[in-house]
């Protein structure tokens, strides 16, 4: 069973569409509706969706924009164009875009149907080639490390299935009951500079260049595959297999090939590391077990302690907890100050935070992570209180720079307590500048001016992006103070504005309806027509008849 979701801004279409489609017939199950592309990209994240059929003209984000968008981020979504405007620019896009098919207004049933199941015919034949044999699979859809990556990622998240993998097994030695398996954790405490200062910002070659080294210090009797995992970038996973004969040594030998690891990443490329090493084991299911301890080993890491140099924990241990520092209540105090502008003294009660950790007996790197990040959740969630911007794609505002940096200080380096002091310091300059900034800049701010600006240049192509960017305020605030304060959302007012003019200008005779429609802003004149049909209920020609 299959789901689409229909995107068009008008209801008589989406429910033309519903009517007409054979959707029992083609093994449609549920149908979503959406009335721009905005709504249609989140109901994509909400939903399994399987077919797409979108309209080309539509408020906010339009065809164009949507298919741009989805193929990056679903690139085997298929979708199905509808359009009342023959337009070359509309075909080249839904070309680039592979749609399945391309159906002009008003919409035939058997032209809808057929398209349709032009699209079921393609979900049904990838279903079909989903099933072939193992091996066609391989060799036609992923590459053999990458099919190791992601055995081994499902042996450690546990969601391997062997009787569903049997054929695979072969590939990680995992065939062979007399082989033995191990697996050691790199975290990596100041990837952000060496990928900066030795990289030149490449990400993918740093991790190559790191797997390469952990590639180069296997020991001919310990085969290892090393890679970076994909849902946390400081950390490098490597997993080691010993062929029979060497069971006692492989302890040992797994230290040494960790140690060496360390080592020379240290030498070449001045990477400061973190390393657990796990237990070996006998089955490689119990990777799992042996890779929660090594990252529990990781997470005890003294932060006290680090100097700039590699740790490396290679065997079990009594497990220290930090001393209690009770900083919630000091965060949310630092918060206040901050948010109030006593920011001298929300500095002050941060470096007294700072010194109590300093004065314990150890202060583990789990527990420094999860303080960070209470730490940017609490100041994130004051900047939406005062309503600026936060959004990390936001290229302007103060706001918009402390999301950025701040974001990134979540898992920023820090080779010592000093480093990591230095980044909460940072966070909460960050933040303080933030504030003072947005105080500044509304100061002046009166809601009735983007009412002005509309009633002035409704003829424009409106974008709340643009309020939000000049008075360096969020989005969803500008939105929810406008409702507030004139009972309409600001998409709705534009409309408003322009539907008034329009009948103040169909009142006079001597004007076209393709001049009244560019005077207006709209593009093509049958879209016009189209909107003030929907606000109207009647065609601007005959609302024209009946002035008369």
């Amino acid at each position: 069973m299959y789901n689409v979701l229909i995107i068009d801004d008008e209801e008589p279409l989406r429910e033309a569409i519903r009517i007409v489609g054979d959707w029992e017939h083609l093994g449609i199950e549920h149908i979503y509706e959406a009335t721009n592309g905005r709504l249609g990209l989140e109901m994509l994240s909400q939903y399994n969706i399987d077919v797409v059929m979108v309209d080309m003209k539509m408020p906010e984000l339009n065809g164009i924009e949507f298919l741009r968008a989805i193929e990056k981020a679903y690139p085997h979504l298929l979708t199905i164009v509808i359009s009342g405007y023959n337009d070359f620019e509309y075909t080249r896009q839904a070309i680039q875009s592979r749609v399945v098919d391309y159906l002009l207004k008003p919409i035939h049933r058997q032209d809808l149907n057929q398209a349709l199941r032009k699209a079921v015919d393609i979900l049904a034949s990838r279903k079909q080639s989903e099933n072939e044999f193992i091996s066609q699979n391989i060799t036609l859809n992923m590459s053999l490390p990458k099919l190791k990556e992601k055995l081994y990622l499902s042996i450690l998240d546990r969601s391997f299935k062997r009787q569903a993998n049997t054929a695979l097994l072969p590939l990680i030695g995992a065939d062979n009951p007399g082989n033995r398996f191990g697996v050691s954790v790199l975290r990596l405490l100041n990837r952000d500079e060496v990928r900066r200062t030795r990289f030149h910002g490449d990400t993918e070659l740093m991790d190559f260049a790191v797997t390469n080294v952990l590639a180069q210090t296997s020991d001919e009797r310990l085969s290892c595959f090393s890679f970076p995992h994909p849902r946390r970038e400081r950390e490098v996973i490597s997993v080691c297999t010993l062929a029979p004969g060497q069971e006692e040594h492989m302890a040992l030998l797994l230290a040494q090939v960790t140690q060496k690891a360390v080592t020379n990443l240290h030498g070449l490329f001045g990477m400061v590391v973190s390393a657990g090493v796990g237990q070996p084991c006998t089955d490689v299911v119990e990777l799992a077990s042996a890779y929660a301890d090594a990252k529990a080993l990781i997470h005890s890491t003294d932060v006290l302690k680090l100097e700039g140099a590699s740790v490396l924990h290679t065997a079990p241990r009594q497990m220290i907890k930090s001393e209690e520092v009770q900083w919630t209540d000091r965060l949310l105090l630092i918060q206040k100050d901050a948010q109030t502008g006593q920011a001298n003294r929300a500095k002050v009660l941060l470096n007294d935070l700072l010194k109590s950790l300093a004065s314990g007996s150890v202060f583990r790197l789990q527990d420094a992570d999860r303080l960070i990040r209470e730490f940017h959740f609490l100041l994130r969630e004051a900047a939406v209180e005062l309503g600026a911007s936060v959004s990390a794609s936001s290229q302007k505002g103060a706001f918009g720079e402390v999301e950025r940096v701040a974001e990134g200080e979540l898992t920023a380096d820090f080779t010592s307590f000093a480093d990591y002091g230095q980044r909460l310091t940072r966070m909460l300059e960050l933040y303080i500048a933030g504030v003072q900034h947005a105080q500044a800049g509304n100061q002046p701010f009166d809601i009735s001016d983007i009412k002005k600006h509309i009633d002035r240049y409704y003829f424009e192509d409106i974008k709340i992006s643009f309020f939000a960017e000049t008075y360096f305020l969020s989005r969803e605030y500008l939105m929810k103070l406008f409702k507030q304060q004139f009972g309409y959302g600001i998409h709705e007012y534009v409309q408003k504005v322009r539907m008034d003019k329009a009948k103040e200008l169909l009142s006079d005779s001597s004007l076209k309806i393709q001049e009244i429609s560019d005077m207006l802003g709209y593009k093509d004149k049958n879209y016009f027509s189209k909107a003030f049909r929907n606000y109207y209920q009647v065609s601007p020609s005959e609302y024209r008849v009946s002035l008369q």
